[in-house]
This record gives C-alpha cells, sequence and structure tokens, in this order.
C-alpha cells in the first residue's frame, strides 16, 4: 500500500482545487447588479440603483406626475 498516502493527499488537492473552482463561479454579476437596484419608480416600475438617477428619470420620463416624497430632497 505504497500508494495511500499518494491517493489521500491528491484527493485532498483535488477537492480544494475543486472548491476554489466553484468559489470562483459563484459569483454572479446579473444577480448583484439586480440587488444594486433598491429604487422602483411608482409609475413605469423601473428600477434604479440611486436616488438621483431615480430623481432624473421622474422628471424626464413622468413631468406631469407630481415628484413623490422621497425625492424631494434629493439634488439631481
Amino acid at each position: 500500500m505504497a500508494r495511500g498516502q499518494q491517493k489521500i493527499q491528491s484527493q485532498q488537492k483535488n477537492a480544494k482545487k475543486q472548491a476554489g473552482q466553484k468559489k470562483k463561479q459563484g459569483h454572479d454579476q446579473k444577480a448583484a447588479a439586480k440587488a444594486a437596484l433598491i429604487y422602483t419608480c411608482t409609475v413605469c416600475r423601473t428600477r434604479m440603483p440611486d436616488p438621483k438617477t431615480f430623481k432624473q428619470h421622474f422628471e424626464s420620463k413622468h413631468p406631469k406626475t407630481p415628484l413623490p416624497p422621497e425625492l424631494a430632497d434629493v439634488q439631481a
């Protein structure tokens, strides 16, 4: 059984390598981008990442609709 110890070491090395590969693949940019979109337009349900962009969107796309109260103090 001279190969026994080498086999165990090889299996451990392979398991570590597989875990590294899985970790590298685990980051999903699409899901991360979706999670970053936290502001939702009340009129058209479009999602935006920050209040500045949200206010610009609201002023350009929905000029006749009154501004939501959460956007009143935001500087665009």
